[in-house]
């Protein structure tokens, strides 16, 4: 039988058997990430997850290279694209957690489906993630249940509507959730509620979402049609903008048109609570993990605004204008309060150093220090892993990472 061990070779064909169809499983190497040769072979691999790319733009899968941001991606016609190492780390999962465990990157296998969270595949994507999941689940012993959708594992940080970190961020891949789909996918089980909502560790930020997951009673909606609604992307009483946007609520590529005909791009509204009914959002993006950054106070709102019930932990980092710092931990609710204008936010981030000869930034927080939500504090400015000459990072430095 064919194991995905034997990786890297071009064009390699399977034929294997499928319900109603006799399925060719075709890879390409032609968009093998760069970024192979600096990520680590993971420790342990305990969950499948799979994305829907929320567009069909050649562009997606340049940027999923570029970023080393999955293990595959499978395109409209079934074709299946190796991107990264399927046994080392891919930054796929973003802000994640399951049963209690974060950073889901470091224990998947991400596999990205060209498409949309609230659409169906085409019959060869469906095939193709079968047989793909199939192999996966054979390789790394991987049951059923710990095959998720990354709607289920993303989370967000406390924002502008939810004061709490919350499960809800996205609803991507949330077309592959349903007892009807699963069973196309040759899955016979699934995970019937969500530990980290039932133990109290995040708030459910989307209702719709986790009625679709699991269900008033916890077994899940049964019918690709629920799936499917029409969803209004119109601000009303009931709708806000991020309902609509998620975390693109704000970004320059999401544009608000007001009922009177006028536009503003997401950074050029300054209170997003005041958005008159009627308002038309348009979500304009090929990213399916938007890169986080930091807030500023006073650009983004109060630092209540930005970290909301989280504002006073260890996890929140104030950067100050003179390069200085402190944790949320180490300020009372007071000097919270009178935060000045400009100080930057990080939410659920870990501080690691000094930088050293002796200790180097991918011994302070792993493969994680060339990522672009990491942060090195140079010369008073956040300086985004992606960014830093690994060559001249100074003595001193510390680093903020995503905890």
């Amino acid at each position: 039988m064919f194991r995905l061990m034997r990786v890297w070779v071009l064009l390699l064909p399977i034929f294997i058997s499928v319900p109603n169809a006799q399925a060719v499983l075709r890879f390409s190497n032609s968009y093998r990430s760069w970024r192979n040769k600096e990520r680590p072979v993971r420790k342990s691999t305990s969950l499948i997850i799979l994305h829907t790319t929320e567009t069909t733009s050649p562009a997606a899968l340049k940027k999923l290279r570029d970023n080393g941001e999955c293990h595959y991606y499978v395109a409209l016609d079934g074709l299946v694209y190796r991107v990264i190492d399927h046994r080392r780390v891919a930054f796929h999962a973003g802000r994640s957690m399951w049963n209690g465990r974060t950073n889901v990157d470091n224990f998947s296998v991400g596999i990205e489906v060209s498409g949309y969270h609230n659409k169906p595949l085409t019959s060869a994507q469906y095939r193709a993630v079968a047989e793909l999941v199939g192999e996966l689940k054979y390789i790394y012993k991987v049951t059923d249940r710990n095959v998720l959708s990354h709607c289920q594992v993303a989370y967000g940080a406390p924002n502008k509507w939810h004061k709490r970190s919350h499960r809800g961020r996205k609803r991507c891949g949330m077309n592959m959730t349903s007892t009807a789909v699963r069973k196309i996918l040759n899955l016979r089980e699934r995970a019937l509620y969500d530990p980290d909502v039932r133990a109290g560790r995040l708030a459910v930020g989307d209702p719709h979402l986790a009625q679709v997951l699991y269900g008033s009673s916890g077994a899940g909606q049964k019918s690709l049609a629920y799936l499917t609604p029409q969803e209004s992307n119109v601000i009303s009483r009931n709708r806000n903008a991020w309902d609509i946007a998620r975390d693109l609520y704000n970004a320059p590529t999401t544009l608000y048109i007001f009922p009177n005909g006028s536009r503003k791009q997401g950074h050029q509204v300054a209170d997003f609570k005041l958005l008159p009914a009627g308002t038309k959002v348009v979500v304009t993006s090929s990213v399916d993990n938007p890169d986080e950054s930091f807030k500023i106070v006073g650009q983004h709102g109060r630092a209540q605004d930005i970290a909301g019930a989280e504002v006073l932990a260890d996890s929140t980092v104030y950067i100050f204008a003179d390069g200085s710092y402190k944790r949320g931990n180490q300020l009372s609710a007071q000097q919270v309060l009178k935060l000045p204008y400009g100080t930057k936010v990080l939410v659920g981030y870990t501080v690691g150093g000094p930088v050293s000869a002796s200790r180097l930034a991918s011994t302070i927080c792993g493969s994680r220090w060339r990522s672009k939500d990491t942060f090195f504090l140079i010369s008073g400015s956040l300086v985004p892993g992606d960014e830093v000459d690994d060559t001249k990072i100074p003595a001193g430095t510390m680093i903020f990472f995503r905890k």
